[in-house]
């Protein structure tokens, strides 16, 4: 059967599947994806498609992981929440906002499901998930063995994990624990956050903050698709970031805690004049560079060109060379990113 993927990919782009099947437990999980390495069919397990972009149609069965359920549990000093992988991460943000459980503000209006948020190490406004993770379950496929890996064990980096390392294709994740300190401390050190005074800010204002500068600068999947940040904020050097920073003085930089220095990915792209640039039905969205848009009828490749050739223009005029944060997905699982938009 040919099963269309266009609505299970927030870019809206038009490739099948061969079988599309809901996992709403680890059971139906394992089911699916046993059957199909059983037919010797590749096999892709996606939350909501929100970081992924289909480079043609997928030869085998894509699993939508909708395990829900959250369980709240409390020490004397954190709020421990025990959330199922194929809930949604904003609505959870919500949830803990109107339980008056701080710490997920940051995070606001980031798409997907939180089954997700451990491999990418979601982060937004200067906060990343490992600041919250407790730790992650999962499942391995092959033995339907159970897994609690720390948040050590996950080993945490920029928009990294060991979910895109040694247990990329081999575990499925079937639910994320979060431990939220009771003692709430505010991180304002990003745009309009850093406006907001610390000793009286409230989460909900900075909950309210994030989504205004959300909404206003990123497009809305549902009128434009999209998988939001297209690219990594690069991380340089500190001696690449000197000569960088001595040709292009006002250029945003963060430095890191280990010596290198984070860039923003969005201002590089802003700078070659690239907003509103299009291939195709594939567009740089003309509020936030970092953003590649579907504008209308966009093909796989119409993306693929268009992030080739903000990645030669950024490369040309900066020397860094710009890596995809969204996952490529060829016939039979993830492929390079880097290589194919090289």
């Amino acid at each position: 059967m040919n099963l269309s993927l266009k609505p299970w990919n927030t870019f809206g782009i038009e490739h099948n599947a061969r079988r599309i099947v809901c996992a709403e437990n680890t059971h139906q999980l394992l089911e699916a994806w046993q059957s199909a390495v059983e037919q010797q069919q590749p096999v892709l397990i996606l939350g909501e498609g929100s970081n992924v972009l289909f480079l043609e149609d997928f030869a085998g069965t894509v699993i939508i992981n909708r395990i829900k359920g959250i369980k709240i549990s409390e020490e004397a000093d954190a709020w421990l929440l025990h959330v199922g992988a194929g809930e949604n991460w904003h609505q959870l943000v919500q949830f803990t906002l109107e339980r008056e459980m701080p710490g997920l503000e940051n995070l606001a209006l980031i798409p997907g499901c939180t089954g997700s948020s451990p491999i990418q190490n979601i982060g937004a406004y200067g906060v990343e998930l490992q600041r919250v993770c407790d730790y992650v379950d999962c499942v391995e496929l092959s033995s339907g063995k159970q897994q609690r890996l720390s948040a050590k064990e996950c080993r945490f980096g920029y928009r990294d994990s060991i979910f895109k390392h040694e247990y990329q294709d081999r575990v499925a994740i079937t639910a994320v624990g979060l431990r939220l300190a009771k003692a709430w401390q505010p991180v304002l050190t990003y745009g309009d956050l850093t406006r907001l005074d610390p000793a009286t800010v409230t989460p909900q204002q900075v909950f309210d903050a994030v989504c205004h500068m959300r909404t206003s600068k990123l497009p809305d999947p549902k009128v434009y698709g999209n998988a939001g940040s297209f690219f990594k904020n690069p991380v340089i050097t500190a001696e690449e970031a000197v000569a960088l920073l001595a040709a292009h003085p006002h250029a945003p930089h963060y430095p890191q805690t280990d010596g290198s220095v984070k860039l923003a990915a969005g201002w590089l792209i802003d700078q070659c004049q690239l907003k509103g640039t299009s291939t195709g039905g594939a567009a740089v969205h003309h509020l936030q560079a970092l953003v590649l848009i579907n504008a209308g009828q966009a093909t796989s490749d119409d993306v693929v060109q268009l992030a080739h050739l903000v990645r030669q223009r950024v490369g040309e005029k900066f020397n860094v060379w710009l890596e995809p944060e969204v996952r490529f997905i060829g016939h039979a699982g993830e492929v390079n990113a880097v290589e194919v938009i090289a």
